[in-house]
């Protein structure tokens, strides 16, 4: 194996390595020497001092990007908030700034806690803050997500200590008063729009009135249902309300079924009824009538009109009568045998 012929430091074999301090001290003295006046002068040191001035000046320049907003701080005390842009402000210890993104929607799980990736699937429950006591005495099992933003920066960064812990606790206390004034049976169906948009507005107010500068975008119910416990109950007991829905419901139809047939049949009826006692009425008082117009003619010619009342009797029950009868009167010249009868029936078949 072939040995290197030069030291470790470049050199021949034998060579003492370079004198460190030797270095040192060449490039201090290459650097005083840059030096206007050296640095040991009293024009040296102002150099320096604006030097170093200068920069720290010029680091107050910041730039405050699209969807965030700048707080300007002089010795710790708000001053004012900065739109997006570049802008300047005394840089520290004299001023700070602070830059929130007051467009990024941020989020809280109430009542479950995600698998990590934002997603509800393999969640993990927490009854502690889901568990709550409905209007009508019962418990239900309300999960629910909260999406808020930064509705003013300084606020939010100087009215509140823990924003996320605050937004939480606030929202819990104000769904558990919305369900305290619902039904278990609102919460879980109709009226399940109206408690989140009640416990929006609710929500809202409670952060409007601690100066959290936060606002809420909306409010999403993932899971509302009974406790684990009872809920197979529950579903029998929604079972036998379905089941008493439908039965009512085809009572109903039934009921508008039959009565208004009923209602016709009986109207039916009364006007049958009415026209009965009409046509009844008219022929009583024509009746009525004719008797008294025969009155009228009995009284002015009575053995004319009983001869008529009697003929007119006489032909109204004899009138489907097979014999003849014949007045002695007008007897006279009748042949002894004469077959009435039979003529009678021939007319009678010829008219037919």
């Amino acid at each position: 194996m072939a040995r290197n012929p030069q030291g470790p430091w470049g050199n021949g074999p034998g060579t003492p390595p370079p004198d460190v301090e030797e270095l040192l001290r060449r490039s201090q003295d290459k650097f005083k020497s840059m030096m206007p006046g050296g640095v040991g002068s009293s024009r040296g040191l102002i150099l320096i001092v604006i030097g170093i001035i200068t920069i720290w000046l010029f680091s107050g320049f910041y730039r405050v990007q699209p969807g965030e907003q700048g707080v300007e701080l002089l010795f710790g005390k708000f001053v004012k908030v900065t739109p997006p842009g570049l802008n300047y402000w005394p840089p520290a210890p004299i001023g700070q700034i602070f830059k929130p993104n007051v467009e990024l929607t941020n989020q809280i799980t109430i009542g479950y806690r995600t698998n990590g990736d934002g997603r509800s699937s393999g969640s993990r429950d927490v009854p502690q803050e889901s568990l709550m006591l409905t209007g009508d005495q019962n418990i239900i099992d309300v999960d629910f997500v909260v999406q808020w933003r930064i509705k003013n920066a300084a606020d939010y960064l100087f009215n509140i200590r823990n924003p996320d812990a605050t937004v939480k606790l606030a929202a819990e206390s104000a769904i558990r008063e919305v369900i305290g004034q619902t039904t278990l049976e609102d919460a879980l169906t109709v009226k399940r729009g109206e408690v989140e948009a009640a416990t929006k507005e609710l929500l809202q107010s409670i952060l409007d009135s601690y100066g959290a500068g936060v606002f809420i975008v909306e409010i999403k119910q993932q899971k509302v249902d009974p406790p684990s416990e009872v809920i197979d109950a529950f579903n029998d007991v929604q079972r036998a309300k379905q089941d008493q829905e439908r039965s009512v419901n085809e009572a109903v139809a039934y009921r508008n079924g039959i009565v208004p047939r009923a209602k016709g049949e009986a109207a039916v009826m009364i006007q049958e009824a009415l026209a009965y006692k009409e046509k009844v009425t008219k022929e009583a008082e024509g009746e009525a009538e004719r008797f008294l117009s025969v009155y009228e003619a009995y009284k002015t010619g009575k053995e004319v009109t009983i001869e008529r009342l009697y003929i007119e009797r006489m032909q109204s029950v004899l009138q489907n009568s097979e014999k003849i009868i014949l007045d002695n009167k007008g007897g006279t010249g009748v042949v002894p045998y004469l077959p009435l009868p039979e003529l009678n029936k021939k007319k009678v078949e010829a008219s037919q």
